[in-house]
Protein backbone atom coordinates (compact mmCIF):
# COMPACT_ATOMS: atom_id res chain seq x y z
CA UNK A 1 0.00 0.00 0.00
CA UNK A 2 2.85 2.38 0.74
CA UNK A 3 4.19 1.80 -2.79
CA UNK A 4 0.77 2.54 -4.27
CA UNK A 5 0.40 5.67 -2.15
CA UNK A 6 3.80 6.95 -3.27
CA UNK A 7 2.86 6.39 -6.92
CA UNK A 8 -0.38 8.31 -6.33
CA UNK A 9 1.18 11.37 -4.70
CA UNK A 10 4.04 11.34 -7.24
CA UNK A 11 1.46 11.41 -10.05
CA UNK A 12 -0.22 14.39 -8.39
CA UNK A 13 3.04 16.33 -8.26
CA UNK A 14 4.07 15.35 -11.78
CA UNK A 15 0.76 16.61 -13.17
CA UNK A 16 1.38 20.13 -11.89
CA UNK A 17 5.00 20.58 -12.92
CA UNK A 18 4.94 24.13 -14.27
CA UNK A 19 6.96 23.73 -17.45
CA UNK A 20 4.54 21.05 -18.64
CA UNK A 21 1.49 23.14 -17.75
CA UNK A 22 2.77 26.24 -19.54
CA UNK A 23 3.41 24.17 -22.67
CA UNK A 24 -0.17 22.83 -22.53
CA UNK A 25 -2.05 26.00 -21.59
CA UNK A 26 -0.15 28.98 -23.10
CA UNK A 27 0.34 29.51 -26.83
CA UNK A 28 1.99 32.08 -29.06
CA UNK A 29 -1.54 33.28 -29.90
CA UNK A 30 -1.92 34.23 -26.22
CA UNK A 31 1.18 36.42 -26.50
CA UNK A 32 0.10 38.22 -29.76
CA UNK A 33 3.69 39.07 -30.62
CA UNK A 34 3.24 40.71 -34.03
CA UNK A 35 3.26 44.26 -32.63
CA UNK A 36 5.50 43.61 -29.61
CA UNK A 37 8.94 45.17 -29.27
CA UNK A 38 10.39 44.00 -25.94
CA UNK A 39 9.25 41.32 -23.51
CA UNK A 40 9.98 41.48 -19.78
CA UNK A 41 9.25 38.46 -17.59
CA UNK A 42 8.83 38.84 -13.83
CA UNK A 43 7.27 36.72 -11.12
CA UNK A 44 7.55 34.79 -7.92
CA UNK A 45 6.65 31.49 -6.33
CA UNK A 46 7.82 27.94 -5.92
CA UNK A 47 6.90 27.13 -9.53
CA UNK A 48 8.15 30.38 -11.09
CA UNK A 49 11.42 28.87 -12.33
CA UNK A 50 9.66 26.10 -14.20
CA UNK A 51 7.12 28.54 -15.61
CA UNK A 52 9.95 30.79 -16.81
CA UNK A 53 11.52 27.80 -18.55
CA UNK A 54 8.18 27.06 -20.20
CA UNK A 55 7.87 30.64 -21.49
CA UNK A 56 11.45 30.58 -22.82
CA UNK A 57 10.77 27.30 -24.62
CA UNK A 58 7.55 28.71 -26.09
CA UNK A 59 9.35 31.77 -27.46
CA UNK A 60 12.31 29.80 -28.77
CA UNK A 61 15.76 31.20 -29.49
CA UNK A 62 14.44 33.37 -32.34
CA UNK A 63 11.70 34.92 -30.22
CA UNK A 64 14.01 35.51 -27.27
CA UNK A 65 16.40 37.44 -29.52
CA UNK A 66 13.81 39.32 -31.60
CA UNK A 67 11.96 40.63 -28.55
CA UNK A 68 15.06 41.23 -26.42
CA UNK A 69 13.59 39.12 -23.66
CA UNK A 70 14.80 39.87 -20.14
CA UNK A 71 13.46 38.94 -16.79
CA UNK A 72 13.74 38.00 -13.14
CA UNK A 73 11.72 35.60 -11.01
CA UNK A 74 12.06 34.93 -7.29
CA UNK A 75 12.09 31.32 -6.01
CA UNK A 76 13.12 29.42 -2.86
CA UNK A 77 16.49 27.73 -2.52
CA UNK A 78 16.32 24.42 -4.35
CA UNK A 79 14.00 25.72 -7.07
CA UNK A 80 16.62 27.62 -9.07
CA UNK A 81 17.51 26.71 -12.65
CA UNK A 82 19.15 28.17 -15.73
CA UNK A 83 16.71 29.77 -18.18
CA UNK A 84 17.66 31.62 -21.37
CA UNK A 85 17.06 35.36 -20.98
CA UNK A 86 15.42 35.11 -17.54
CA UNK A 87 17.21 35.09 -14.19
CA UNK A 88 15.78 32.58 -11.71
CA UNK A 89 17.00 33.91 -8.37
CA UNK A 90 16.88 31.95 -5.12
CA UNK A 91 15.83 34.54 -2.55
CA UNK A 92 14.79 32.65 0.57
CA UNK A 93 15.88 29.42 2.29
CA UNK A 94 13.93 26.22 1.74
CA UNK A 95 11.48 25.50 4.54
CA UNK A 96 11.37 29.13 5.71
CA UNK A 97 8.25 30.67 4.18
CA UNK A 98 9.11 34.27 5.03
CA UNK A 99 10.38 37.17 2.91
CA UNK A 100 14.05 38.11 3.19
CA UNK A 101 16.07 41.21 2.23
CA UNK A 102 16.97 39.33 -0.96
CA UNK A 103 13.25 38.99 -1.74
CA UNK A 104 12.76 42.74 -1.28
CA UNK A 105 15.74 43.50 -3.53
CA UNK A 106 14.44 41.21 -6.27
CA UNK A 107 10.94 42.69 -6.00
CA UNK A 108 12.26 46.22 -6.33
CA UNK A 109 14.18 45.18 -9.44
CA UNK A 110 11.00 43.68 -10.92
CA UNK A 111 9.03 46.87 -10.24
CA UNK A 112 11.77 48.90 -11.92
CA UNK A 113 11.83 46.56 -14.91
CA UNK A 114 8.10 46.73 -15.65
CA UNK A 115 7.93 50.47 -15.04
CA UNK A 116 10.64 50.99 -17.70
CA UNK A 117 8.58 49.37 -20.46
CA UNK A 118 6.61 51.19 -23.14
CA UNK A 119 3.22 50.83 -24.88
CA UNK A 120 4.61 48.50 -27.58
CA UNK A 121 6.14 46.16 -24.99
CA UNK A 122 4.73 43.05 -23.33
CA UNK A 123 5.14 42.13 -19.67
CA UNK A 124 4.61 38.55 -18.52
CA UNK A 125 4.09 37.93 -14.80
CA UNK A 126 4.46 34.38 -13.49
CA UNK A 127 2.48 34.03 -10.25
CA UNK A 128 2.46 30.79 -8.27
CA UNK A 129 1.90 29.38 -4.80
CA UNK A 130 4.44 30.66 -2.31
CA UNK A 131 4.56 33.98 -4.12
CA UNK A 132 3.46 36.03 -1.11
CA UNK A 133 6.77 35.39 0.66
CA UNK A 134 8.82 35.64 -2.54
CA UNK A 135 7.39 38.94 -3.81
CA UNK A 136 7.60 41.59 -1.10
CA UNK A 137 8.13 45.35 -0.98
CA UNK A 138 6.85 46.90 2.26
CA UNK A 139 5.01 50.22 2.20
CA UNK A 140 7.00 53.29 3.21
CA UNK A 141 7.25 53.44 6.97
CA UNK A 142 6.88 49.66 7.38
CA UNK A 143 10.01 47.59 7.89
CA UNK A 144 10.41 44.05 6.62
CA UNK A 145 10.77 42.86 10.22
CA UNK A 146 7.46 44.51 11.19
CA UNK A 147 5.68 42.96 8.21
CA UNK A 148 7.03 39.50 9.08
CA UNK A 149 6.05 39.88 12.74
CA UNK A 150 2.46 40.75 11.85
CA UNK A 151 2.00 37.83 9.45
CA UNK A 152 3.68 35.42 11.89
CA UNK A 153 1.28 36.43 14.67
CA UNK A 154 -1.70 35.92 12.39
CA UNK A 155 -0.42 32.56 11.16
CA UNK A 156 0.30 31.29 14.68
CA UNK A 157 -3.26 32.24 15.64
CA UNK A 158 -4.63 29.98 12.89
CA UNK A 159 -5.49 32.69 10.34
CA UNK A 160 -6.49 31.31 6.94
CA UNK A 161 -4.80 32.34 3.68
CA UNK A 162 -7.44 34.99 2.87
CA UNK A 163 -6.84 36.75 6.20
CA UNK A 164 -3.07 36.55 5.83
CA UNK A 165 -3.19 37.95 2.32
CA UNK A 166 -5.52 40.80 3.32
CA UNK A 167 -2.89 41.92 5.85
CA UNK A 168 -0.08 41.47 3.33
CA UNK A 169 -1.86 43.65 0.77
CA UNK A 170 -2.24 46.49 3.27
CA UNK A 171 1.48 46.39 4.08
CA UNK A 172 2.82 46.01 0.54
CA UNK A 173 3.66 48.10 -2.52
CA UNK A 174 3.44 45.10 -4.84
CA UNK A 175 0.51 43.01 -3.63
CA UNK A 176 -3.16 43.82 -4.23
CA UNK A 177 -2.48 44.95 -7.80
CA UNK A 178 0.73 46.84 -7.05
CA UNK A 179 2.80 44.99 -9.64
CA UNK A 180 0.25 45.67 -12.39
CA UNK A 181 -0.11 49.34 -11.46
CA UNK A 182 3.67 49.75 -11.77
CA UNK A 183 3.65 48.28 -15.28
CA UNK A 184 4.03 50.74 -18.18
CA UNK A 185 3.81 48.09 -20.92
CA UNK A 186 0.88 48.05 -23.32
CA UNK A 187 -0.08 44.58 -22.14
CA UNK A 188 0.52 42.39 -19.09
CA UNK A 189 -0.16 38.66 -19.35
CA UNK A 190 -0.35 37.03 -15.91
CA UNK A 191 0.27 33.28 -15.97
CA UNK A 192 -0.97 31.69 -12.73
CA UNK A 193 -0.47 28.32 -11.08
CA UNK A 194 -3.03 28.32 -8.28
CA UNK A 195 -2.43 27.02 -4.76
CA UNK A 196 -5.80 28.34 -3.57
CA UNK A 197 -8.94 26.21 -3.47
CA UNK A 198 -11.43 27.98 -5.72
CA UNK A 199 -8.66 29.78 -7.66
CA UNK A 200 -9.45 33.25 -6.26
CA UNK A 201 -7.01 35.51 -8.13
CA UNK A 202 -7.16 38.09 -5.33
CA UNK A 203 -5.77 35.50 -2.93
CA UNK A 204 -3.10 33.69 -5.00
CA UNK A 205 0.21 35.31 -3.95
CA UNK A 206 -1.95 38.16 -2.55
CA UNK A 207 -3.12 39.23 -6.02
CA UNK A 208 -0.14 41.29 -7.28
CA UNK A 209 -1.81 41.91 -10.64
CA UNK A 210 -5.46 42.13 -9.58
CA UNK A 211 -7.58 45.31 -9.57
CA UNK A 212 -8.87 46.80 -6.32
CA UNK A 213 -12.44 45.74 -7.18
CA UNK A 214 -13.71 42.59 -8.97
CA UNK A 215 -14.04 42.77 -12.76
CA UNK A 216 -15.58 40.57 -15.45
CA UNK A 217 -14.07 38.49 -16.86
CA UNK A 218 -12.03 37.70 -13.74
CA UNK A 219 -8.59 39.21 -13.85
CA UNK A 220 -9.10 41.25 -17.06
CA UNK A 221 -8.74 45.00 -16.53
CA UNK A 222 -6.86 48.09 -17.63
CA UNK A 223 -4.66 49.93 -15.16
CA UNK A 224 -4.73 53.70 -14.71
CA UNK A 225 -1.52 53.83 -16.79
CA UNK A 226 -3.30 52.10 -19.70
CA UNK A 227 -1.80 48.62 -19.36
CA UNK A 228 -4.25 45.89 -20.42
CA UNK A 229 -4.04 43.03 -17.92
CA UNK A 230 -5.18 39.47 -18.53
CA UNK A 231 -4.84 36.39 -16.30
CA UNK A 232 -4.49 32.77 -17.44
CA UNK A 233 -4.68 29.92 -14.88
CA UNK A 234 -2.62 26.97 -16.13
CA UNK A 235 -3.22 24.56 -13.23
CA UNK A 236 -4.59 24.22 -9.71
CA UNK A 237 -5.29 21.81 -6.87
CA UNK A 238 -7.94 20.02 -8.92
CA UNK A 239 -5.29 19.25 -11.56
CA UNK A 240 -3.24 17.38 -8.96
CA UNK A 241 -6.26 15.65 -7.39
CA UNK A 242 -7.49 14.40 -10.77
CA UNK A 243 -4.04 12.99 -11.60
CA UNK A 244 -3.83 11.28 -8.21
CA UNK A 245 -7.27 9.74 -8.73
CA UNK A 246 -6.24 8.44 -12.15
CA UNK A 247 -3.14 6.85 -10.63
CA UNK A 248 -5.24 5.23 -7.90
CA UNK A 249 -7.59 3.73 -10.49
CA UNK A 250 -4.60 2.42 -12.44
CA UNK A 251 -3.42 0.73 -9.24
CA UNK A 252 -6.75 -1.09 -8.92
CA UNK A 253 -8.62 1.16 -6.48
CA UNK A 254 -12.18 2.34 -6.87
CA UNK A 255 -11.93 6.09 -6.24
CA UNK A 256 -14.43 7.69 -3.91
CA UNK A 257 -14.56 11.49 -4.38
CA UNK A 258 -13.16 13.53 -1.52
CA UNK A 259 -14.68 16.75 -0.27
CA UNK A 260 -12.81 19.99 -0.95
CA UNK A 261 -14.43 22.74 1.06
CA UNK A 262 -13.34 25.85 2.90
CA UNK A 263 -10.09 25.73 4.81
CA UNK A 264 -10.42 23.81 8.05
CA UNK A 265 -8.09 23.32 10.97
CA UNK A 266 -5.73 20.35 10.95
CA UNK A 267 -7.77 19.01 13.87
CA UNK A 268 -11.03 19.08 11.89
CA UNK A 269 -9.38 17.83 8.71
CA UNK A 270 -7.67 14.95 10.47
CA UNK A 271 -10.90 13.85 12.14
CA UNK A 272 -12.76 14.04 8.83
CA UNK A 273 -10.08 11.88 7.20
CA UNK A 274 -10.25 9.37 10.06
CA UNK A 275 -14.05 9.04 9.80
CA UNK A 276 -13.85 8.67 6.03
CA UNK A 277 -11.06 6.10 6.37
CA UNK A 278 -13.03 3.91 8.79
CA UNK A 279 -16.10 4.04 6.53
CA UNK A 280 -14.03 3.31 3.43
CA UNK A 281 -12.42 0.28 5.03
CA UNK A 282 -15.81 -1.06 6.14
CA UNK A 283 -17.13 -0.82 2.58
CA UNK A 284 -14.03 -2.53 1.22
CA UNK A 285 -14.29 -5.39 3.68
CA UNK A 286 -17.93 -5.93 2.73
CA UNK A 287 -17.30 -6.50 -0.98
CA UNK A 288 -13.53 -7.01 -1.29
CA UNK A 289 -13.06 -4.03 -3.62
CA UNK A 290 -10.01 -1.85 -2.76
CA UNK A 291 -11.04 1.78 -2.45
CA UNK A 292 -9.28 5.15 -2.43
CA UNK A 293 -10.35 8.60 -1.34
CA UNK A 294 -8.44 11.48 -2.92
CA UNK A 295 -9.03 15.06 -1.78
CA UNK A 296 -7.34 18.44 -1.90
CA UNK A 297 -7.15 21.42 0.41
CA UNK A 298 -4.89 23.20 2.85
CA UNK A 299 -5.45 22.99 6.59
CA UNK A 300 -4.58 25.62 9.16
CA UNK A 301 -2.80 25.14 12.48
CA UNK A 302 -3.04 27.25 15.62
CA UNK A 303 0.42 27.02 17.20
CA UNK A 304 0.74 27.24 21.00
CA UNK A 305 3.46 29.33 22.65
CA UNK A 306 5.23 26.18 23.83
CA UNK A 307 5.32 24.47 20.46
CA UNK A 308 7.50 21.86 18.85
CA UNK A 309 8.24 21.20 15.19
CA UNK A 310 5.82 20.09 12.51
CA UNK A 311 3.60 21.18 9.67
CA UNK A 312 -0.07 21.21 8.73
CA UNK A 313 0.07 17.88 6.89
CA UNK A 314 1.99 16.14 9.67
CA UNK A 315 -0.46 17.51 12.25
CA UNK A 316 -3.42 16.38 10.12
CA UNK A 317 -2.11 12.81 9.83
CA UNK A 318 -1.30 12.60 13.53
CA UNK A 319 -4.85 13.74 14.35
CA UNK A 320 -6.15 11.04 12.00
CA UNK A 321 -4.07 8.40 13.79
CA UNK A 322 -5.45 9.51 17.15
CA UNK A 323 -9.03 9.55 15.88
CA UNK A 324 -8.86 6.13 14.18
CA UNK A 325 -7.37 4.58 17.32
CA UNK A 326 -10.11 6.16 19.43
CA UNK A 327 -12.74 4.66 17.12
CA UNK A 328 -11.32 1.18 16.46
CA UNK A 329 -8.97 0.59 19.39
CA UNK A 330 -6.18 -0.48 17.04
CA UNK A 331 -5.02 0.61 13.60
CA UNK A 332 -6.63 -1.76 11.08
CA UNK A 333 -4.55 -3.72 8.63
CA UNK A 334 -5.29 -2.61 5.09
CA UNK A 335 -5.70 1.09 5.90
CA UNK A 336 -3.42 3.98 4.91
CA UNK A 337 -3.85 7.75 5.36
CA UNK A 338 -1.49 10.36 3.90
CA UNK A 339 -1.39 14.12 3.48
CA UNK A 340 1.31 15.85 1.43
CA UNK A 341 2.19 19.36 0.31
CA UNK A 342 2.70 19.41 -3.46
CA UNK A 343 5.56 21.88 -2.99
CA UNK A 344 7.59 19.40 -0.91
CA UNK A 345 7.44 21.68 2.13
CA UNK A 346 5.38 21.21 5.28
CA UNK A 347 6.03 23.84 7.91
CA UNK A 348 9.64 24.63 8.84
CA UNK A 349 10.76 21.04 8.23
CA UNK A 350 12.41 18.94 5.54
CA UNK A 351 9.25 16.84 5.16
CA UNK A 352 6.49 17.29 2.58
CA UNK A 353 3.89 15.62 4.78
CA UNK A 354 3.16 12.34 6.50
CA UNK A 355 1.71 8.87 6.02
CA UNK A 356 0.05 6.54 8.53
CA UNK A 357 -0.34 2.79 8.11
CA UNK A 358 -0.13 -0.26 10.32
CA UNK A 359 3.67 -0.17 10.41
CA UNK A 360 3.81 3.49 11.46
CA UNK A 361 1.25 3.02 14.22
CA UNK A 362 3.00 -0.13 15.43
CA UNK A 363 6.25 1.85 15.68
CA UNK A 364 4.48 4.56 17.69
CA UNK A 365 3.37 1.89 20.15
CA UNK A 366 6.71 0.11 20.23
CA UNK A 367 8.56 3.34 21.07
CA UNK A 368 5.82 4.45 23.50
CA UNK A 369 5.47 7.77 21.74
CA UNK A 370 2.95 10.21 23.21
CA UNK A 371 0.57 11.17 20.39
CA UNK A 372 -1.57 13.40 22.61
CA UNK A 373 1.38 15.47 23.80
CA UNK A 374 2.75 15.80 20.27
CA UNK A 375 -0.62 17.05 19.04
CA UNK A 376 -1.01 19.54 21.89
CA UNK A 377 2.45 21.01 21.21
CA UNK A 378 2.25 20.84 17.39
CA UNK A 379 5.29 18.58 17.62
CA UNK A 380 4.42 15.92 15.04
CA UNK A 381 7.76 15.90 13.21
CA UNK A 382 9.99 14.13 15.79
CA UNK A 383 7.30 11.55 16.59
CA UNK A 384 6.68 10.72 12.93
CA UNK A 385 10.40 10.67 12.22
CA UNK A 386 10.92 7.95 14.83
CA UNK A 387 7.84 6.05 13.59
CA UNK A 388 8.83 6.18 9.91
CA UNK A 389 5.83 8.26 8.89
CA UNK A 390 7.44 11.29 7.25
CA UNK A 391 7.17 11.89 3.50
CA UNK A 392 10.22 13.57 2.01
CA UNK A 393 10.32 14.70 -1.61
CA UNK A 394 12.61 17.75 -1.44
CA UNK A 395 11.51 20.96 -3.20
CA UNK A 396 9.30 19.93 -6.12
CA UNK A 397 9.35 23.20 -8.07
CA UNK A 398 5.56 23.48 -7.98
CA UNK A 399 2.79 24.31 -5.51
CA UNK A 400 -0.96 23.71 -5.70
CA UNK A 401 -1.67 23.20 -1.97
CA UNK A 402 -2.10 19.71 -0.49
CA UNK A 403 -3.32 16.29 -1.55
CA UNK A 404 -4.84 13.84 0.94
CA UNK A 405 -5.02 10.12 0.29
CA UNK A 406 -6.90 7.30 2.00
CA UNK A 407 -6.36 3.72 0.76
CA UNK A 408 -8.34 0.73 1.95
CA UNK A 409 -7.73 -2.93 1.11
CA UNK A 410 -9.70 -5.95 2.39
Amino acid sequence: MRTAAEAIWSAAISAVLPERLVARRVSLDDLSLAAVDRIAVVGAGKAAGGMAAGIAELLGAEGLARHRVSGLVSVPVGCGRSVAGIEVRETRPAGANLPTPAVVQATQEMLAAVSALGPRDLAIALITGGGSALLAAPQAGVSLAEKIAITQRLSAAGADIATLNAARRKLSLVKGGGLARACAAGRLLVVVLSDVIGDDLDVIASGPCMPPAPTLPAGAWTTPAGCAVRHVIVGDNATAVEAAAAAARQAGYEVVPGVVGPELSAEATGRQLAAAAVALLAATRRDGQPRALIAGGEATVTVPADHGVGGRNQQTVLVAIDAVLATTGAWPEGLLVASIGTDGEDGPTDAAGAVADAAVVAAIGAHRLDVGRALARCDAYPLLQVAGGLIRTGPTGTNVADVRIVLAQP
